[in-house]
């Protein structure tokens, strides 16, 4: 599966009973607006545990951050477990000054996260940064 949303670029697959889902290019407001629907169209296909990879995602504002969010609770009311894997430098400090870092596990990289997301997160608490 491959989706194309301006600027922004989505791949899914399969990887040792996880679905990971591969996000690249820049996620502000310009890009996010289907983003939300096709991610929450595969999160309703499967039921495994989900794995967001990061590491082509070059810029992230909060419409990006408000996908990641809606992302989760979905996850969430699903009884899925979701991680981020592999945000690069400018990435991982907006998800730690945000306190986002706090919202998911967060691994270097998908190695790192495929042998260890098998059970749900802590539930999400809503952020006073993102509505």
């Amino acid at each position: 599966m491959h989706h194309n949303t301006i600027g922004v670029g989505l791949s899914g697959r399969s990887i040792r009973g996880h679905t990971v889902l591969a996000l690249s290019g820049e996620l502000d407001i310009a890009t996010t607006s289907g983003l939300r629907d096709r991610i929450a169209a595969v999160l309703d296909d499967k039921a495994m545990p989900l794995i967001i990879d990061l590491s082509g995602v070059s810029f992230c504002d909060a419409s990006g951050l408000r996908v990641l969010v809606a992302v989760r609770r979905r996850a969430d009311a699903c009884g899925r477990a979701v991680a981020l894997a592999g945000p690069r430098p400018n990435v991982r400090r907006l998800l730690r000054i945000t306190g986002f870092d706090q919202a998911f596990p967060i691994y270097s990289n998908l190695a790192q996260a495929v042998p260890v997301v098998t059970r749900c997160a802590r539930p999400l608490r809503r952020s006073p940064h993102i509505g």
